[in-house]
């Protein structure tokens, strides 16, 4: 069977009639892009402000891994389910739900700070509530995007999405820095309870969820065998697994691991002012993705295709090893740049293929399956980047984990290229 199917290709013609910016020039779209980058921004700002007090009051390398664990985890295991909920319930009430989590857990914050009462399972507490919420957040807002802008919009739609996401990743530590340094981290995080209101309130008036009568629940196994069960049913079309196992490889072996060991990125590049230059790093890397979602939508060019996605992961690849080689410190500042270029846009074809293609009535759970695979399969990559890199080194571990990952990719090429 070949991996492009007759609807793929279908699909592929009604996004070749798409225009620069389509889905910004839907009113509805324009507000969900910004509230979506205010409510990402304020979610960093937390970030930033409850890691450094953490830091400052426990220094416990312990719960600096619990804090990944318990951000990553709830995507692993219950991307299924609350994917399986938004194709039956109002995506809109779900995405309200996570978003007065996320306003629960910076005001939790800001009161144990303000009264210096928090204790490491208070902090533990809260970590696990705002990974939870963040799992409800994922699914309901991808499937939304169905809702504000046609099918032949949704890769435009995709695209500046997770462009908004970056440009949130991109302003929220400058923020949350400026925040505690004027107001200090209590007020700082209950200010920053506030930045989740427009996204809040714009819910409440935002398109209804369109929705199909007698929408199947939640497979009852666990998560992993709701994900094979929906695979399953949507096993006609090949390029729906192909780019989920895509997306679930790259997390795997690279997702985001190399950013803990930033510091240490920068201070064996030789730099003076570590703090300043590890920022500049993390910044580049999400200013190439912000750069990269604006440069595809105004040229309108790239559109998703399977071959595609696939082709650009394996350049990301190349890139991530350049960089774990890099001994110069403006040549690994212009690699983060283009790896965060590459990773938006492989993201968002591999996104937008199985979005568009996926079934209505499997939609939900396919995308709560591709958030598993993209998010949850993180929590893995701590282990090939962080805990080999305390064996090998973070540079050898880095470089040999997108190696691997390169040559899964370069094999799932050849199994498309051989079905074509």
């Amino acid at each position: 069977m070949a991996l492009e199917t007759k609807a793929a290709q279908a699909a592929h013609a009604r996004v070749d009639k798409e225009k620069s910016f389509a889905a910004l020039r839907r009113p509805a779209f324009r507000a969900y892009f910004f509230t979506m980058a205010v409510a990402m921004m304020a979610d960093n700002i937390e970030h930033v402000i409850s890691y450094w007090v953490m830091y400052e009051k426990f220094k416990s390398p312990t719960l600096a891994g619990f804090a990944v664990l318990s951000h990553w985890l709830p995507f692993l295991f219950f991307s299924i389910y609350v994917g399986a909920l938004a194709d039956r319930f109002d995506c809109r009430k779900m995405i309200q739900i996570a978003t007065l989590m996320f306003m629960g857990v910076s005001i939790g914050w800001a009161v144990l700070f303000l009264t210096d009462t928090i204790e490491i399972w208070h902090a533990a507490v809260l970590l696990v509530i705002h990974g939870f919420a963040g799992v409800l957040w994922g699914p309901p807002t991808q499937l939304l995007l169905h809702d504000l802008v046609k099918d032949e919009e949704l890769q435009s739609a995709i695209r500046l999405n997770s462009t908004s996401r970056h440009l949130g990743v991109l302003l929220g530590p400058a923020i949350g820095g400026g925040l505690m340094l004027l107001l200090g981290p209590p007020i700082g995080l209950l200010v920053n309870a506030l930045i989740y209101l427009p996204l809040l309130l714009w819910v409440f008036k935002a398109p209804a969820r369109r929705r199909e009568a007698h929408l199947p629940g939640p497979h009852s196994g666990g998560s992993f065998g709701s994900a094979f069960a929906a695979l399953r049913e949507a096993s006609d079309n090949p390029t729906i697994f192909a780019m989920i196992l895509l997306a679930g490889l790259s997390s795997f072996f690279v997702g985001n691991a190399f950013q803990a060991q930033m510091p240490e990125y920068a201070h064996d590049l030789g730099t003076d002012g570590a703090g300043y230059r590890y920022s500049m790093l993390l910044a580049a890397n999400a200013a190439g993705a912000f750069a990269g979602g604006l440069i595809l939508e105004s040229r309108g060019f790239l559109k998703a295709s399977p071959r595609s996605a696939i082709i650009i992961t394996i350049l990301w690849c190349i890139s991530v090893i350049a960089f774990a080689a890099a001994t110069n410190y403006m040549l690994a500042l212009g690699l983060m740049f283009v790896a965060g270029f590459l990773n938006l846009t492989s993201g968002a074809m591999s996104q937008t293929l199985v979005q568009m293609q996926s079934p209505p009535h499997l939609r939900g759970r396919l995308i709560g399956v591709y958030h598993m695979a993209v998010s949850g399969m993180r929590s893995f990559s701590g282990v090939t980047v962080g805990m080999l890199g305390a064996l090998i080194g973070i540079h050898w571990s880095l470089a040999l984990s997108a190696v691997v990952l390169m040559m899964a990719t370069f094999a799932l090429l050849a199994f498309s290229m051989r079905s074509r």
